[in-house]
């Protein structure tokens, strides 16, 4: 397996019979590296994102060439066409890493903002403020953009990373990790910064798991399958991404030509992404119905319908929807569509199907979205716009870790902000406690 890294005589331990032990020896050397990039000032961390930056430009031949091995092996293993749309790099998309590494060099650094400060009526002197976490394990799927944006990120928010990012995207993973490694090293800060864990197969990932004391926190991002592992099994804190099971509620006041472009936006855009709409429902009464559904089917969306919906739309072919059809993430050109009597009803199915992603409505009346907003539990809610709009780089984070689905912290779209958390600071002059 020595061919599976450019430095895999760096990366690699003397003990690679034992897994847990070679993981747990590249945490502590990410720990070491941590602590270098404590004492880097925005000035320094913005010049290593340059030079990554950099770097990835100047060999994308080189990575998009390893993301080409990618392709074909998934190819030759019958992956679907929505996995090998997130696995692929092109020039477009590697004009987007770069892009969203530029957008966070423009970034403040959220390293020592302070959150709250004061003095004291005895005279001490607090104040919180935003600390890197320290070491940030990340286990995704087939995105080897992932490996860019969490590199990034991490490096701005004073972090060291260890990367799982599956054996779909090994080929391109190898080669940026490699390539971000020797960025590092371009402007005097350690390699170990950035590691990956992939040459240890899915024993790497139990590994990182287990990880408790030597990872801070662990970010999965993928299907349900991956999160629901990880998130079962860690020992280490995780900070859960969830499926995106995203619905759009259109209201009896949509207007037709609004809503057709939110719908064909939301669902054709890039149909393989966690922010691409999955489930639409319809008001009884919505006049826009039949344009809608006229046009998503002609863009080559499949439409999944309860019986009342098929009827509005006589002549195109539809699926029949079942159980399964309200909570699938298709992640592909499907969406399930209901019709529903009222509001109340589009609230109770969302409640019941919904992943805690992002939801939608679209409408004219104030009163609705003021109420959409009011109940819906989701990180994102969205007023007639595309759903596409939950994401990193689209609401001005630079790019995104992934999108939290749970209430702690850190929900919705992940920035610099999410990847810190708080240190107090309290400061006397010999005070003592009575």
């Amino acid at each position: 397996m020595a061919n599976m890294s450019l430095d895999s005589a760096e990366t690699k331990t003397e003990s690679t019979t034992d897994v847990a032990t070679s993981v747990n020896q590249l945490a502590d050397r990410a720990r070491r590296a941590s602590r270098t990039l404590a004492r880097a000032n925005r000035d320094w961390k913005d010049k290593a994102l340059r030079a990554i930056a950099d770097t990835i430009d100047a060999h994308r031949q080189q990575i998009m060439a390893a993301n080409a091995k990618d392709l074909e092996n998934g190819r030759e293993r019958g992956t679907s066409a929505a996995m090998l749309d997130r696995l692929k790099l092109d020039d477009q998309r590697i004009d987007g890493l770069i892009s969203a590494l530029e957008e966070l060099i423009g970034l403040p650094d959220p390293v020592g903002r302070v959150v709250r400060g004061e003095t004291l009526p005895n005279g001490l002197r607090m104040r919180q403020i935003n600390v890197p976490m320290g070491v940030i394990g990340t286990i995704y799927e087939a995105r080897p953009n992932v490996t860019v944006d969490i590199a990034g990120l991490s490096l701005k928010s004073g972090n060291a990373v260890l990367l799982r990012g599956g054996s779909a995207a090994l080929n391109s993973n190898v080669a940026l990790v490699n390539y971000i490694r020797n960025a590092l090293e371009s402007v005097s800060l350690p390699r170990d910064l950035v590691i990956s864990v992939d040459e240890y197969g899915r024993e790497g990932a139990d590994a990182m798991m287990a990880a408790r004391g030597r990872i801070d926190v662990l970010i999965p991002r993928g299907g349900r399958e991956l999160i629901q592992r990880v998130v079962t099994t860690a020992k280490v804190p995780v900070i859960e991404t969830g499926e995106g099971n995203v619905h759009i509620f259109m209201s009896a006041s949509a207007d037709e030509e609004m809503a057709t472009d939110i719908l064909l936006n939301a669902k054709t855009h890039r149909p393989s992404v966690c922010n691409t709409v999955e489930t639409l429902l319809i008001a009884k009464d919505a006049p826009a119905a039949p344009a809608v559904l006229k046009a998503l089917a002609q863009a080559g969306v499949t439409l999944h319908t309860d019986a009342r919906v098929a009827s509005l739309v006589p002549g195109i072919e539809t699926i029949a929807a079942g159980e399964d059809d309200w909570r699938n993430e298709y992640l592909d050109l499907d969406i399930a569509v209901k019709l529903v009597d009222t509001m109340d009803e589009a609230l109770e199915h969302i409640r019941e199907y919904s992943t805690g992603h992002t939801e939608a409505i679209i409408t004219s009346s104030l009163a609705e979205s003021e109420r959409f907003i009011a109940e819906i539990e989701s990180a994102a809610v969205i007023v007639n716009a595309s759903t596409r709009f939950t994401d990193g780089g689209q609401l001005g984070l630079g790019a995104e870790v992934g999108i939290s689905t749970q209430k702690m912290h850190a929900r919705g779209p992940m920035g610099l902000t999410e990847l810190t958390t708080t240190k107090w600071i309290v400061q006397g002059d010999g005070h003592i406690r009575k």
